[in-house]
């Protein structure tokens, strides 16, 4: 139910209830009353402590949370998780096209099976050589040759296993698996999309704290500090958790604030609104019945004494938030004004009321 129809349905309730009750008393018996004064129930505006308050939207992020982007690129050609599977390190999550990848692996180990047939053949002419060079055949000269080019072929060799190894470990990356155990959080790719190593495949997120991500307009962004009360409340409007803001982005306009989560009542990418108390001040408060709300303002009576008694006068309020069963009041009333609390609907500006104290058997006179 909206704050209007709450404001209307209880103003005329306890309207009807007090007016019913007025009409069995005279109100000639109150003292300063004129003839023809209505009844009215009145309070006395005091001045509470209330806490400024803005309502933002805010995001849950975990605390530990790994973004899965991929080593390689290639087409997706399997997603083997959900958003929300819970996955141990090392489960595999999504596939990338590997079949470029193998061809090269399959590539390379065939130049270095050939490169191995190579050093077999420049050592047995190593070997040649030197039983030539021992029997004075061949010249010392002829014998460093074969000897250079059996450690060429050897040196080729090493490296060809180098690069095989290294595309074999290269391969691994076409399947991309959980770095650590936790909740897949949103998966923005498909089967069949192109990717690169810039391309965020998803998240993995660890369970426990959480922390919301706040953003704030530009003009309060300058408001914001460390320490700032958080209250958080779901969609439902219950509250979710009492919190302050431990982080200020000095980029953009946008804080944190730590959320323990400890019976996971709340999701990783739930939003929450957050409430940030910026400071309390003093000010008068009005009762929620008392306000009337006529072509989009506030108003309220108040009863004034005005020399022959006392009137209602309606006085234009601007409100702030609530404040237990009353309206801040920002504007249009003051510490000690008669706000007239039960039968405003019937009331006129300038009529003359008699005044009876809510909650008191004793009427007043009025200002």
């Amino acid at each position: 139910m909206g704050t209007e129809q709450r404001i209307a349905i209880c103003t005329l309730v306890l309207a009807l209830s007090s007016f019913l009750a007025g009409c069995g008393k005279s109100s000639a018996n109150a003292p300063g009353a004129g003839p023809g004064a209505m009844p009215v129930q009145v309070r006395i505006a005091t001045a509470a402590k209330i806490p400024e308050t803005t309502e933002y939207l805010s995001i849950l992020k975990s605390r530990h949370s790994a973004a899965i982007n991929p080593q390689v690129e290639g087409q997706i050609t399997k997603i083997l998780v959900k958003s929300g599977d819970h996955v141990t390190a090392g489960t595999p999550l999504l596939q990338i096209d590997p079949l470029k990848q193998e061809a090269t692996v399959s590539s390379q180990e065939a130049s270095r099976m050939a490169q191995e047939a190579n050093v077999r053949y420049t050592r047995i002419s190593l070997e040649r050589s030197q039983k030539l060079h021992d029997a004075g055949v061949i010249s010392k000269q002829e014998l460093d040759n074969a000897q250079t080019a059996y450690d060429a072929a050897v040196a080729q060799l090493k490296a060809l296993d180098e690069q095989v190894n290294q595309q074999k470990v290269e391969l691994h990356y076409y399947s991309v698996s959980a770095p650590m155990d936790g909740s897949v959080g949103d998966i923005p790719v498909h089967v069949g999309d192109r990717v690169t190593v810039g391309t965020l495949l998803t998240t993995v997120d660890e369970p426990g704290a959480l922390e919301a991500y706040i953003y704030v307009p530009a003009e309060k962004a300058r408001n914001l500090k460390i320490g700032l009360r958080v209250r958080l409340f779901d969609g439902a409007g219950s509250r979710v958790s009492d919190t302050e803001v431990t982080f200020v982005s000095p980029q953009v306009d946008m804080a944190k604030a730590a959320v323990q989560n400890p019976k996971s009542k709340v999701r990783i990418a739930e939003q929450l609104r957050a409430q940030i108390t910026w400071g309390i001040h003093e000010g008068p408060v009005v009762p929620v019945l008392a306000v009337q709300r006529i072509n989009g303002e506030f108003f309220a009576f108040v009863a004034v004494n005005e020399g022959k008694g006392a009137v209602a006068r309606q006085r234009v309020v601007k409100l702030g938030d609530t404040v237990g069963n009353d309206f801040a009041v920002l504007d249009g009333l003051k510490p000690g004004d008669h706000i007239i609390v039960s039968g405003t609907q019937f009331l006129q500006d300038g009529m003359p009321v008699s005044e009876q104290m809510q909650n008191d058997d004793k009427s007043s006179t009025g200002k």
